[in-house]
């Protein structure tokens, strides 16, 4: 993808020339971002193959981290700095997104991949063979949405029979709408979500009331 991308502040850290050495270097990024074009035929794909045996090397090298990172570095990679994790977390959210990209045809399937990997985890955490969990992952594409029957579920406040994907469908229809304005809903929400917060709160105070003198 040799093209220019548009980069928001939130991206700011990930397309930085001044990023150190990760994967790629610098002159790597710059390379796939189309920041430097004066490549010759022979040069690109010398630089590509250089990019995929480190991509290579680097998927090996994560057997030698998992055994062999200490906790507290691990723990000190994956907790950024605040003005940071937006962007690490699109570069977790990128990287699965790679591995399930890269891993389509590969002769092990990528949920078995992930099974394993997550009862490797849970495994580590509990310090035992004998931790043992289920893991499940499905793609399911998203099928027609009856737009009558998601409006009459919520005409009739019956939140709780609107299913993920009709709410993702209606929220995305949302933000496509002519008629939508995140300013307007910005302000609405905010100004009902007090609101909202006190029912919360008044229903898990009468939800332990009512808990309480069952128990009596």
């Amino acid at each position: 993808m040799e093209n220019e991308r548009d980069t928001t502040d939130e991206a700011a850290l990930t397309y930085s020339a001044d990023r150190g050495r990760g994967i790629l270097t610098p002159s790597d990024r710059e390379f796939l971002l189309g920041r430097k074009t004066d490549y010759t035929d022979h040069s690109k794909k010398q630089k590509r193959n250089r990019i995929r045996r480190r991509l290579r090397n680097a998927i090996l090298d994560f057997t030698i981290l998992f055994e062999c990172l200490e906790e507290r570095d691990r723990e000190t990679v994956f907790n950024p700095d605040a003005e940071d994790r937006e962007a690490y977390t699109q570069g977790i959210t990128d990287m699965l997104a790679f591995l399930h990209l890269g891993t389509m045809g590969y002769y092990t399937p990528f949920k078995d991949m992930l099974a394993e990997g997550v009862n490797k985890a849970e495994q580590e955490l509990a310090g035992s063979d004998y931790r043992m969990v289920t893991v499940d992952f499905n793609v399911e594409p998203v099928g027609q949405i009856d737009v009558d029957a998601v409006i009459d579920k919520l005409e009739d406040g019956d939140y709780e029979q609107v299913s993920d994907e009709e709410l993702q469908a209606f929220v995305r229809l949302l933000a496509e709408s002519e008629d939508f304005s995140p300013a307007d809903l910005r302000s609405d929400m905010k100004a009902q979500m007090s609101e909202f917060l006190a029912k919360l709160d008044e229903a898990d105070e009468q939800r332990n009331r009512r808990a309480e003198e069952l128990n009596d």
